[in-house]
């Protein structure tokens, strides 16, 4: 992953867990489901986020370093395997 990249996904992912962290305290503090699930709503959008950075970041370095050495095959299969995991 490109040094930037991962600074970028570190700080999304910090943004998410107090975000997170926010979504447990207005569970605790009796707040209306709908307001919950809205929230909820937003830290599955971030996390998709994250995810689709990460995926084209595979894809800028991972997947062409793949090609470059001949092992394209493997890299396919491989990524086919964590879409299906991450689209799931």
């Amino acid at each position: 992953m490109h040094e930037r990249t991962r600074q970028e996904v570190v700080e999304r992912l910090s943004k998410i867990d107090g975000h997170v962290r926010a979504i447990k305290r207005m569970v605790e503090g009796d707040r209306d489901c709908p307001e919950v699930l809205l929230q909820i709503s937003a830290v599955r959008a971030a996390l998709d986020q994250v995810g689709r950075i990460i995926l084209e970041d595979h894809l800028d370095t991972c997947i062409v370093a793949a090609i470059k050495e001949g092992s394209e095959e493997e890299a396919i299969v491989k990524l086919k395997e964590s879409l299906a995991r991450f689209l799931h």
